[in-house]
């Protein structure tokens, strides 16, 4: 326990004894079928329990038909779930987790395509989540809800859990009503401070008198400075003293952003990390009764000891470190913090796939959401060792052997470059993304513990691999950049005019520090994502007048569903890059380029000492031709060229299967 002897000592919530301070907070992890949940729910929630968290608060339960807000969600007011529920709770409370379930209503800000439904909200206000209005709530409808939430309260107690956490952050229905932006009533649900509350806490009261005193009630929260008109900090701490007061919340949880700055919610890289820890110290000096979880980008073991050991919070809240690494807080508590694997703060599987509709996943973690399928995050010995020979190591090939040698196998792998990483290398070198590099990190020491044997400065050739006498081969030789410039909006040009003169360079280029640049500089970015964008940054930041071209109506439409594009685009701006939207590169004429508008075709010349181009690469596979006799398995980008997450994956279900 030396080291993080503080993150690790038990806590004591209404009765119940958590056995460390680390909390796998609520998220929507869209899990449900048909509302209800299954083996992918339940797998997810147990591999954290086994995993050692202290508390686990499952995926927010809305209370009622208006407050629907994903196609995932759980069936609201029906004990129907609750059986199906239970066998959800049970392991996990025999695994050592105590457990909650989050109860949400979104208020004013929800989505008409699930709900089909007005959103309920205190006044009639703007929905953030979409361009509808909402519908300002009667008195009869705000009792019908207050009986929502206390009957989903009571379903969950039914169904196991050992309490609930209300919500109350991100401006949902009950910051909504605390908020007098938002709250115009004149009524006894709006004016002074006492009416304002009166709703959330007329809600606790109900939870508490139906659910008994053994049962835990937390309070979720959030803290931002984004828009003067959302509570700031001490109208929010007095809110909670408010709430305290009563003695029946037990915890209160404090996250970051909201509907109004959404990017701040789920911060990535772009943002610092603990970031509410300075609002829950002053939280802590104000409760009597409740203890306080510090949440939003407390990534890792380290940085949750500092919040507790200082006095900023009594527990933390890891949720994407806990979607990474499920047994973040096993391996702490065995000293095996370096074992940990951190999460990157890259949003793209997580919330970029919920934010999708889908059930979410991790891209450095690909059992996330198939640990029913998987087994988790743990390996079963191969039942024969083999030899295996891994020839590339970038995400697939480094996953691939990762697996393959916790299963017993005996694992060779081949890198022609002198670092692990492949082109994923090149993206930690952008700006802000150190984490890559701390995971490539971890996978070397994860090599040296498993005895990988690993061949950096080789590019191997098949009469190389054929010498080692494999029971397998993996080929994760990855992808190269188009020779020949081809953009997609283009179909009919094979090859972009002009490329041949020269000054024509690829993201690869600009990362390993191999294209001459000059001052100025056109990047065509084709896919919205960071390899063009993160580019386009560090370019900006080695002191180059960058424009980015791109076909899409807006900078970072990939990056989008992240909400990581949200962020980019000022620090883009304030560097001096400037955006050229809806065009694409007609010809490049060696000193300049002629682009072309795709809503008007008109033709402008745009003067640049360099053009870098940020399209879709090709597979790179030249082994497999040669190796037809050999049992072959060809993964990641050598298939296909992709993003990161798919390579990662096949890594991991290869070694699997090997």
């Amino acid at each position: 326990m030396t080291g993080h002897r503080h993150l690790l000592s038990p806590i004591r919530l209404r009765g119940h004894t958590l056995r460390n301070r680390i909390v796998f907070g609520a998220h929507t992890a869209n899990m449900s079928d048909m509302g209800l949940p299954g083996p992918r729910f339940a797998a997810y929630l147990l591999e954290r329990a086994l995993g050692g968290a202290g508390m686990i608060v499952a995926e927010p339960m809305p209370v009622h038909r208006t407050g629907v807000l994903t196609r995932g969600n759980f069936l609201h007011g029906t004990d129907e779930v609750i059986p199906h529920f239970r066998k959800v709770t049970e392991p996990v409370k025999e695994a050592g987790a105590v457990i909650l379930q989050q109860l949400y209503h979104i208020g004013a800000h929800g989505d008409s395509d699930l709900s089909f439904a007005p959103h309920w909200g205190p006044s009639g206000g703007p929905s953030y989540h979409d361009s509808d209005g909402s519908h300002a709530m009667t008195e009869a409808e705000i009792e019908e809800l207050i009986d929502a939430h206390v009957a989903a309260a009571v379903r969950c107690h039914k169904a196991g859990f050992q309490g609930v956490e209300v919500w109350a952050a991100y401006h949902s229905l009950l910051d909504q009503f605390w908020t007098p932006w938002s709250n115009r009533r004149d009524d006894r649900w709006g004016g002074s401070l006492e009416n304002r509350t009166r709703l959330s806490r007329t809600i606790i009261e109900g939870i508490r008198r139906a659910c008994g005193e053994d049962f835990i009630i937390g309070l979720a929260i959030s803290t931002s400075d984004s828009h003067d008109v959302l509570l700031q900090g001490e109208s929010l701490a007095e809110i909670v003293a408010m709430h305290d007061a009563t003695g029946h919340i037990d915890y209160v949880t404090c996250g970051h952003g909201g509907y109004l700055d959404f990017e701040r919610l789920m911060p990535t890289f772009l943002y610092g990390e603990k970031l509410t820890a300075p609002f829950t110290e002053e939280l802590r000096k104000i409760v009597r009764h409740a203890k306080v979880t510090s949440e939003a980008h407390v990534r890792t073991p380290e940085n949750a000891e500092a919040i507790i050991a200082s006095g900023q919070a009594d527990m933390v809240s890891i949720v994407r470190g806990q979607i990474a690494d499920p047994h973040l807080a096993r391996k702490t508590a065995e000293g095996r913090a370096e074992d940990v694997r951190g999460c990157i703060s890259c949003n793209q599987m997580c919330w970029g796939r919920r934010s999708r509709d889908y059930w979410i996943s991790c891209l450095i973690n690909p059992s996330a959401g198939r640990e029913f399928e998987w087994g988790g995050d743990r390996f079963t010995p191969a039942a024969r060792p083999r030899r295996i020979v891994v020839v590339g190591a970038g995400p697939a090939g480094l996953e691939a052997a990762r697996v393959a040698a916790e299963r017993g196998h005996r694992v060779d792998l081949f890198e022609a470059q002198p670092r692990v990483g492949g082109q994923f290398r090149l993206a930690g070198e952008q700006p802000r993304r150190g984490q890559i590099l701390d995971l490539l990190d971890w996978y070397e020491r994860q090599f040296e513990k498993l005895q990988v044997r690993l061949h950096l400065n080789t590019y191997a050739e098949p009469g190389d691999i054929r010498a080692l006498s494999p029971d397998a081969v993996v080929l994760a030789t990855g992808s190269l950049p188009d020779p020949d410039g081809f953009q997609r909006w283009m179909p009919g040009a094979d090859r972009l005019p002009g490329i041949d003169l020269g000054n024509v360079w690829a993201p690869e280029d600009v990362m390993g520090r191999e294209a001459k640049l000059g001052e100025t500089v056109l990047l065509y970015d084709e896919g919205g994502s960071w390899r063009g964008l993160g580019t386009a940054w560090a370019m900006a930041e080695r002191g180059h007048r960058v424009t980015i071209v791109t076909p899409e109506p807006f900078i970072g439409k990939e990056l989008a569903r992240t909400s990581a594009d949200i962020g980019l685009r000022p620090r883009l701006a304030r560097l001096g890059v400037t955006f050229l939207t809806e065009h694409l590169v007609a010809e490049w004429h060696g000193d300049a380029a002629t682009v072309r508008n795709l809503l008007t075709g008109e033709e402008t010349r745009l003067a640049a000492s360099a053009l870098v181009l940020s399209t879709t690469n090709r597979a790179f596979d030249p082994l497999s031709a040669d190796l037809a006799d050999v049992e072959t398995h060809l993964i990641g980008d050598a298939a296909a060229p992709r993003h990161a997450p798919y390579a990662f994956h096949e890594g991991r279900k290869t070694g699997l299967a090997l």
